[in-house]
């Protein structure tokens, strides 16, 4: 379920959040999105394909060598070695390509992944966020919001 904040969490107008179901695109990059997104898949005890997504997205931005292998082996060790505590479900050679780049990594050394597990995002998890009643009832509050604030007598 949800969060349990209002109208003043997501302050996403009915419009964007409706805009969410139109691509896994669109939904990542509105923050109030990828938060309710993000809420869903830790209640579906899935949440680590989205912090492995977004600490991808963070690493590809990483500017200096030394923090790119330290930010590498902390991305390693949490979603890709074997028994990692938040470790993502990616193939044998996807695993594998990565733990024999890891000693000396690049900012694309995670992409294979990265696009693997968006895959995996784009086509199972986000169809069952927005067959959700967690989404339904945000998006009606929001119009039901939306409704009572130009029609104040209801």
């Amino acid at each position: 379920m949800l969060p349990q904040k209002k109208c003043c969490f997501y302050r996403s107008t009915p419009r964007e959040t409706m805009a969410w179901s139109q691509s896994v695109d669109t939904l990542l990059a509105n923050k109030d999105g990828l938060a309710a997104f993000r809420a869903f898949l830790k209640s579906e005890f899935s949440e680590e394909n989205i912090e492995f997504w977004l600490a991808c997205e963070d690493f590809k931005k990483t500017t200096s060598s030394a923090k790119i292998a330290s930010k590498a082996q902390k991305i390693y060790s949490d979603f890709i070695q074997a028994d990692a505590p938040k470790e993502i479900n990616i193939d044998y050679h996807t695993r594998n390509h990565i733990s024999q780049s890891i000693s000396e990594p690049s900012l694309s050394c995670f992409d294979d992944a990265q696009r693997l597990v968006y895959g995996l995002m784009a086509k199972d998890s986000f169809p069952r966020f927005l067959r959700s009643e967690e989404y339904k009832e945000l998006v009606n509050k929001q119009q039901d919001g939306n409704q009572k604030r130009r029609l104040p007598f209801l």
